[in-house]
C-alpha cells in the first residue's frame, strides 16, 4: 500500500500518537483526517493543542466530544510567541520516550514541527505529516509521509463538474493531460528504475514506497485519483499484469513493466 507502515503487512499493531496544532487545523477536516490515520495504524493518543479562551477555536469543541481528542490548554502568555507549539513539542518527546509508539501524526502547517520529526525519525519511529499545500517544504520533508489537507476534503462542486463528462471522455482527458507532466513522468521512471525486477516488472506496492521515499509528499490524490494504481494506469506507459496472490487468489497483486 503506498505510504504504509512497512510491519502493517505483518499483522502487529500499529499504534500511533496524534498531536494536532489547533491554530494551524481546520476542525471541518477531522473525521476524515483520523480515516486517514487508520490507513496506517491505531491512533491511541489523540490530543490537540491551543488556548481554548480564544473565540477563533470554538469550531474545534463539538468535534472533540465526538471524537474523543484530548484538549490541551495553552495560554499565549507573550504576544508573537507561540506556546502551542513548545507545549505540542515537549508532550511529543515525552511520549517518544515512553517507546509506547511506533509512529507519530503532526497536524499542522507549521514549518516549526521540522526539527521535532528529524528527532523523531532518529529514534526509528514514523513521522506522517498532514497540513496544507502551503506548508513550508522543510517540514514535509522531514515526515516519512507528508499528506495535503486538501486531499482530505469532499470536494461536491468538482465531483459535479464530473457527472457532466462520460467516464471514457474523463480518462481520456486525464491520461492526455498526465502524459505531457514530464516532471511526474520521469519522477515515475525514477522510482520504477530503483525497484525493477528481473524481465523489467516491479510491485506496484513497492513503486508506492519508493515514490513516497523520494518525495514524501507524493500522493495520487494530488493528480485527481484515490488510488496509485489508476493514476499509473492514466499516465500509460507501462504494461500492467494482476496476479493472483498464492495462498488467496482473492487478493490480487500488480505488476508493471515500462511499455518498449
Amino acid at each position: 500500500m503506498q505510504g504504509e507502515l512497512p510491519f502493517r503487512a505483518t499483522g502487529l499493531s500499529v499504534g500511533l500518537s496524534v498531536l494536532i496544532d489547533a491554530d494551524n487545523a481546520n476542525a471541518n477536516l477531522v473525521e476524515p483526517l483520523l480515516k486517514e490515520i487508520a490507513k496506517y495504524g491505531t491512533a491511541n493518543v489523540k490530543r490537540i493543542y491551543g488556548d481554548w479562551t480564544r473565540p477563533q477555536l470554538s469550531s474545534w469543541k463539538d468535534k472533540l466530544h465526538k471524537f474523543v481528542i484530548q484538549p490541551i490548554q495553552q495560554f499565549s502568555y507573550t504576544s508573537g510567541k507561540n506556546a502551542t507549539d513548545s507545549a505540542l513539542i515537549i508532550d511529543a518527546m515525552d511520549l517518544l520516550y515512553t517507546s509506547n509508539f511506533d509512529g507519530f501524526c503532526i497536524v499542522s502547517s507549521d514549518s516549526d514541527f521540522t526539527k521535532l520529526a528529524c528527532r523523531i525519525r532518529e529514534s526509528g519511529l514514523f513521522v506522517y505529516g498532514f497540513g496544507e499545500k502551503k506548508t513550508p517544504e522543510p517540514f514535509q520533508k522531514a515526515c516519512d509521509k507528508f499528506t495535503y489537507t486538501e486531499n482530505l476534503e469532499e470536494l461536491e462542486e468538482k465531483e459535479g463538474q464530473k457527472s457532466e463528462l462520460s467516464s471514457t471522455e474523463r480518462k481520456a482527458q486525464s491520461s492526455a493531460k498526465l502524459k505531457q507532466n514530464q516532471k511526474l513522468v520521469n519522477f515515475v521512471k525514477t522510482a520504477y528504475d530503483s525497484i525493477t525486477e528481473e524481465e523489467g516488472w516491479a510491485s506496484l506496492g513497492e513503486l508506492g514506497i519508493q515514490l513516497n521515499k523520494l518525495d514524501s509528499s507524493f500522493d495520487s490524490r494530488n493528480y485527481g485519483y484515490k488510488k496509485l494504481g489508476g493514476l499509473i494506469r492514466a499516465i500509460n506507459i507501462f504494461e500492467i499484469n494482476t496476479i493472483p496472490h498464492e495462498k488467496n487468489p482473492a487478493v490480487k497483486a500488480l505488476y508493471i513493466k515500462l511499455k518498449n
